[in-house]
């Protein structure tokens, strides 16, 4: 069974005949959801069932962006609400060993929503240091100020998913925090020079560069590629990720579907793939789209594959007991500034 190198979304919160039928032909990778596609617990329990038989792995990825905050798909009534990370970088004053055990404690607790889910990737932690004067894309997502505390503090994030059964994706490498405009919307230019990308924005992913998983980031860095953005830059690719930064875990392109990008879907699948992503992810279920991202996109194989496999490998069998009732008290406690009974 040949395994194709992308992420998709579908259109709602049940699968379509056509959605089932083009997914059992195409055999992504992985299936990304949002709040369009989320109503209840059963409802999601449902539909992540439904996408892996399409594809006939039970283990094949699903992914959603749980940060917390403004960026979390999961919503009340039926889960929780979770903090952006600049309320974990703040708690406690100077105390960097409770922000580190708080950080941990709600990814844990992330982890065991997503995990009843038959969610099994979290788009989590964002390592992006913000800059002073950059957009509010990043904003209160970034755990702090400096890349000693996003490192810290996203470290804490990431161990906290591992330990309940989900894979964190490590975000936006090689950095979005400079960027003066919201990739959504536009192609970010940072003009900062090599040497400040590497001790400032390079950093945290430095730090984090044994996690299985990254997502890239649809920006210019003018002082390596001044024509492309990192997504679909070889040099971004080859300098900084696997360089400098030295990651070797798997790369998965940030949305296809973003304004940053130019282009066809086509061409923007082949562009990021023959830069050196690994995986390619388009996540708003249109199935123009999606086709258009399919023609630009082979098997998984080689390296790609070897990372992808090494990726889903740490998953734990057994996860971190939890008690979640204790969990959720020594969570909520710590953000009243008092100490769990």
């Amino acid at each position: 069974m040949s395994v194709r190198a992308c992420i998709l979304g579908c259109a709602g919160p049940t699968l379509s005949a056509e959605e089932a039928a083009f997914f059992r032909d195409v055999k992504p990778w992985g299936f990304i959801l949002f709040a369009r596609n989320v109503e209840t617990p059963d409802q999601v329990r449902r539909l992540t069932a439904a996408l892996r038989e399409t594809v006939g792995r039970p283990d094949a990825p699903i992914l959603v962006d749980q940060e917390g905050g403004r960026v979390q798909r999961l919503k009340a009534p039926h889960w929780r609400a979770y903090p952006p990370g600049r309320a974990y970088g703040r708690l406690a004053g100077n105390d960097p060993i409770l922000k580190r055990e708080i950080t941990r404690l709600g990814a844990r607790l992330i982890a065991h929503d997503l995990a009843a889910l038959g969610i099994n990737v979290d788009c989590v932690p964002v390592l992006d240091v913000p800059d002073p004067s950059g957009h509010e894309i990043i904003g209160d997502r970034a755990y702090g100020q400096t890349p000693d505390e996003v490192a810290s503090l996203g470290r804490a994030a990431a161990e906290g998913l591992i330990a309940g059964g989900v894979l964190p994706v490590i975000k936006h490498i090689p950095g979005h925090g400079r960027a003066m405009a919201d990739s959504h919307l536009e192609l970010p230019v940072v003009q900062a020079s090599y040497d400040e990308l590497d001790g400032r924005d390079f950093a945290p992913f430095r730090a984090l560069s044994d996690m299985p998983m990254a997502m890239s980031a649809h920006v210019i860095y003018a002082a390596i590629d001044p024509k492309r953005p990192g997504t679909t830059s070889r040099k971004v690719m080859r300098r900084a990720i696997r360089g400098a930064i030295g990651f070797d875990g798997l790369v998965m392109t940030d949305d296809l579907s973003m304004k940053a990008l130019s282009g066809d879907f086509t061409d923007r699948a082949r562009d990021a793939l023959s830069a050196g992503c690994d995986m390619v992810l388009h996540c708003n279920g249109e199935m123009t789209e999606m086709k258009a991202v399919v023609a630009g996109t082979g098997a998984l194989k080689g390296r790609a594959a070897r990372r992808a496999a090494a990726a889903l490998a740490r998953i734990p069998r057994a996860v971190e007991p939890l008690d979640v009732a204790e969990a959720v008290a020594r969570f909520e406690a710590a953000f009243e500034g008092r100490s769990a009974a």
